[in-house]
């Protein structure tokens, strides 16, 4: 049930009439589970951009998902954490350079790509990484269960901590780039450097600790030029904590967007010979209202309560591991109640739909909650009060609607 490498793309159960990018869609009521906008695996999906660059330097064991892509024999990515595609189309005057992108301007073209599912952090680092979406790599959401222990496992901060390589066994795209003679580095924040997200998502080659946004755009730059065929990674984080902090409608979060776009213009203007730079995120960012109607507390609610042992996850993409025995009365309560506002699913509908990929691997199917909740209106699914941090967090993400799900890939050539 694995494989190297994301195979073509299955477009199971998206509206015909509703693709990505479409401003408006048509959502049945109650919510079937073949209607959520599955992501674009193995033709425009997150998994499919290091394996595209890769190819078109020849490594071997990768394959151009996305053809449209001319090799280069300098690539860089920049990822920008929570930047969406939709967030950049509404802001143009805070992202000017960004916007431009969009269009063909500049040398460049721009289109989005679909984050995968979950659309959070951890999953999406992964998916860009290996090259593979979640069912394959086994990051499937922010905390998902842990069938060795039964334990929720936090894969963003790794708790409880766990062995790295038996959890994600795979190489990462970096590290088949640097077999095959490729100058591989990542250019991010020291916080990072040891950290087992980074060690099973992006290690290969070298990574290079900088504090500072400009100082992680000069120093990639260099880092570029230092091969004739080299893969750089560089990436921005405060972007994301202000979305969650005070949210994408915020002039914290503005001020942010308006720093990003003088990063991504100052590295573009450095860029050497035979490059190419693409931005990109992990996923986008709705902001919820913080009343009873659009955060649906767990913690106060008896009827969601019954019969589930752990609630995994996160408000809009939850993980909801049932008692033993109670799985479907679980899965017939949870789409009694939250059946307009969520595409709920039991685990192998998930699975048959392509939530999660094409294909499972036999370590990942146990870490996937028997139901899962994908938010389609602005909604959370809180916990008050075994996750207070996160139940109080503005901006959110995680679900499979365009805000969130969709992330830019912009282009500049040198």
């Amino acid at each position: 049930m694995s494989h190297p490498h994301p195979p073509a793309a299955h477009d199971r159960g998206r509206p015909a009439d509703a693709p990505y990018g479409s401003a408006s869609w048509d959502f049945p009521e109650p919510l079937a589970v073949g209607s959520a906008p599955v992501p674009e695996y193995g033709s425009g999906s997150l998994a499919d951009l290091l394996p595209t660059l890769a190819a078109g330097m020849g490594v071997p064991g990768t394959t151009a998902a996305i053809p449209e892509l001319t090799p280069a024999d300098r690539n860089c990515v920049f990822l920008i954490d929570g930047l969406g595609w939709e967030q950049v189309k509404a802001h143009p005057d805070e992202a000017p350079y960004l916007h431009a992108l969009l269009g063909s301007s500049r040398g460049g073209t721009g289109r989005p790509l679909t984050a995968g599912y979950p659309a959070t952090t951890a999953t999406s680092l992964a998916s860009v990484g290996t090259g593979l979406p979640p069912g394959a790599h086994g990051l499937p959401g922010y905390t998902v269960r842990n069938p060795a222990t039964g334990a929720l496992m936090n894969q963003l901060r790794w708790q409880p901590w766990t062995a790295p390589g038996a959890w994600q066994p795979y190489p990462t795209v970096f590290q088949l780039a640097h077999e095959a003679g490729v100058h591989a580095a990542q250019v991010s924040s020291p916080t990072f450097q040891n950290t087992p997200l980074t060690k099973v998502a992006l290690s290969g080659g070298t990574f290079h600790g900088r504090l500072t946004g400009e100082e992680r755009m000069d120093f990639a730059a260099e880092q570029l030029a230092a091969g004739d065929r080299s893969l750089v990674y560089t990436y921005y984080a405060e972007l994301d904590g202000a979305g969650h902090r005070y949210g994408v409608a915020s002039d914290t979060w503005r001020g942010q967007l308006m720093y990003v776009d003088r990063l991504v213009q100052r590295l573009a203007e450095q860029l050497p010979p035979r490059s190419a730079l693409y931005v990109t995120a992990d996923h986008g960012m709705v902001d919820v209202p913080f009343d009873e109607e659009h955060r649906i507390d767990f913690d106060a609610d008896w009827e969601l309560r019954a019969g589930v042992a752990l609630l995994g996850g996160e408000g809009r993409a939850r993980h909801v591991y049932a008692v033993p025995g109670a799985e479907d009365d679980v899965l017939t309560c949870w789409r009694e109640v939250l059946g307009e506002q969520f595409w709920i699913a039991s685990r192998d509908e998930a699975i048959a739909a392509g939530w999660f990929g094409p294909q499972i691997d036999e370590r990942v199917y146990a870490r996937l909650g028997d139901v899962v909740a994908a938010a389609r209106d602005d909604v959370l699914i809180i916990a008050s009060e075994r996750e207070p941090k996160e139940s109080a967090m503005v901006g959110n993400h995680g679900s499979m609607t365009p805000a969130e799900q969709l992330v830019p890939l912009l282009e500049v050539r040198s």
